[in-house]
């Protein structure tokens, strides 16, 4: 598979106010690209508005949408994808994604939302991330989602995720969290969902930490440090995929830089040895 259809590469880091100073002072070298939710940065002047126009000139960005809620019943919001546009436009973002979910309907609901798995729900959702693209200008990557119950449910999670992704003809932002979490929650072979998902449509991967409520209950949270379980489950999606760029999410309970590197180290060495490995010639018998 070759490195150079993904929008990034390496490892990634979610950009968050409080990283930009130790950032600036000590940039570190494991960090290959950076996320931030364009919402938190849309019309920002000031000091900040400065500050994060020194990191998308330095540094390649991806950016993680929070609010497009394109599972929705009320009518897409064009007059914030045009704004979005603008700001993917002049901070030269390489790639634009958002949750396959909803957090609004006439006020926003400030969590996401499942959206039913049903074929009525495909075509509606794929027909709002085709009119999203048509606003962009470009191919967005829907996310799959952490999610604690299903209603209305006709399918399952990965026809739902799949069919969604071939009917829009949209990329996919695959969390390796995300997977594992819904796996203990609603009970099914997290490998096995790994593999049925479209490598042609990564563009990259999640990774994060979560709460462990009960044995049978995992919360998404992105506030601790990733599980050796989770970090398995990465392992077996470069071996499956290859070593796609990958972003470490931190969003609460962020620790010192240092220690938030060490994980992204991580993630760096385990691409390396993929990348070895893809490279090493197989040895024949003749």
């Amino acid at each position: 598979m070759k490195m150079s259809r993904y929008p990034v590469n390496g490892a990634g880091l979610g950009l968050r106010r409080t990283l930009m100073g130790p950032l600036t002072d000590h940039p570190p070298e494991q960090v290959g690209f950076y996320e931030v939710a364009p919402e938190n940065w849309i019309g920002m002047g000031g000091r900040w508005g400065k500050q994060f126009r020194a990191f998308t000139e330095r540094y390649p960005f991806v950016c993680h949408g929070l609010s497009l809620s394109i599972g929705s019943p009320s009518p897409l919001d064009e007059t914030f994808l045009y704004r979005v546009k603008r700001f993917l436009d002049e901070h030269r973002i390489r790639a634009y994604t958002e949750h396959l979910s909803y957090c609004s309907d006439d006020g926003h609901l400030y969590d996401l939302m499942p959206i039913p798995f049903t074929e009525e729900a495909v075509y509606y959702v794929a027909e709002r991330i085709r009119r999203t693209q048509d606003i962009l200008e470009r191919r967005i990557a829907m996310e799959n989602v952490s999610y604690y119950a299903a209603p209305g449910k006709e399918m399952e999670e990965i026809d739902f995720i799949t069919a969604v992704l071939e009917e829009a003809d949209c990329d996919l932002l695959l969390d390796v969290n995300n997977i594992y979490v819904n796996s203990i929650n609603h009970r099914y072979d997290a490998e096995k969902f790994l593999m049925a998902l479209p490598a042609e449509r990564v563009v990259y991967f999640h990774v994060a930490g979560h709460y462990e409520e009960a044995d049978d209950l995992v919360v998404d949270t992105h506030g601790a440090d990733i599980i050796d379980p989770v970090w398995s489950l990465l392992d077996k999606a470069y071996a499956h995929f290859g070593p796609v760029p990958t972003l470490l999410e931190r969003d609460f309970n962020i620790p010192p830089l240092p220690e938030l590197l060490t994980e992204v180290e991580r993630i760096a060495a385990m691409q390396e040895q993929w990348r070895q490995q893809a490279n090493t010639p197989s040895k024949t018998h003749g």
